[in-house]
């Protein structure tokens, strides 16, 4: 299987090129940034393409992070992977940002719980606990810091994510410390295209990953607009 991978949820803009039989990628690149991946993404794409020489009809899926993340990151890079799928006609499956973050480390530490950890601002952070095999301790949710840290109760735990330093600083000193601290400002790519591989396209779509409203709100119209539609 031929997977294309792209992610601008976060600070990068990443795309890969995943081929499962031989479990290697053909061609990945990243680049770091925090504004600019709607210029930046599809040549992106294009260069990778040319150096996995391959069409896009040639893929057999594309898989695209779906957040939590930047607003405009993620309307990006999903409308890009939606768009190529148009035309490759060929599915796209969306996977979560948390959830590239978890991949990456599950298992590294033996049994220890892994939390996945992305800034929400605010004094808040978005966050998922899989236990050390992966399977589900606490739903993605977007919560304070103080109650992500609460999970201590689950014991010492891997910290994984933009916001795994965040977590790590503010670790009550009387709970069970923190085994390693990853703090990756995005997801490895190629944990992007693995979970896309694994991913069921009818349970898992290109769309966005929402767990809070945008901190944007619409301005109030000027005064003479609310006097003309009265």
């Amino acid at each position: 299987m031929l997977i294309l991978a792209i992610d601008t949820a976060l600070d990068a803009c990443a795309a890969a090129v995943l081929d499962t039989e031989t479990a290697e990628l053909r061609a990945q690149e990243s680049l770091p940034m925090k504004r600019g991946h709607a210029e930046a993404l599809m040549p992106l794409i294009a260069r990778v393409m040319q150096s996995a020489n391959l069409a896009f009809t040639a893929l057999d899926r594309i898989a695209v992070t779906v957040g939590p993340g930047s607003f405009t990151g993620l309307r990006v890079g999903i409308s890009a992977a939606r768009g190529l799928a148009l035309a490759a006609e060929r599915p796209a499956v969306g996977l979560t940002t948390l959830s590239a973050y978890a991949a990456a480390v599950v298992g590294q530490s033996g049994t220890a719980p892994v939390i996945s950890a992305i800034d929400a601002r605010h004094d808040h952070v978005y966050f998922q606990i899989v236990a050390g095999d992966g399977s589900q301790l606490v739903r993605p949710k977007v919560a304070s810091i103080d109650e992500a840290i609460a999970a201590s109760q689950f014991g010492a735990p891997h910290l994984v994510g933009n916001a795994a330093t965040i977590l790590a600083d503010r670790w009550p000193k009387d709970a069970p410390q923190p085994i390693a601290v990853d703090a990756q400002a995005a997801p490895d790519i190629g944990w992007v295209a693995w979970l896309g591989a694994a991913a069921n396209p009818d349970t898992t779509p290109a769309r966005p990953f929402y767990l809070k409203a945008p901190d944007a709100k619409p301005a109030a119209p000027p005064p003479f607009a609310q006097a003309a539609t009265s």
